[in-house]
């Protein structure tokens, strides 16, 4: 149990982590990456992935 909370914890730090970072970037960063602004939850959630 303290291992899942330990989990959660980082889990969520990184979370916050890139999202801030890549709120950070402009348009043309983002674009730049492949991304725009509607895909920055889902990376920062580990949900990406490029086809």
């Amino acid at each position: 149990m303290f291992l899942s909370l330990i989990r959660m914890i980082k889990t969520v730090r990184d979370y916050r982590r890139i999202y801030n970072e890549l709120t950070e970037l402009s348009p043309r960063e983002l674009a730049d990456i492949g991304l725009d602004r509607a895909d920055i939850e889902r990376v920062a959630a580990g949900g990406f992935t490029r086809s």
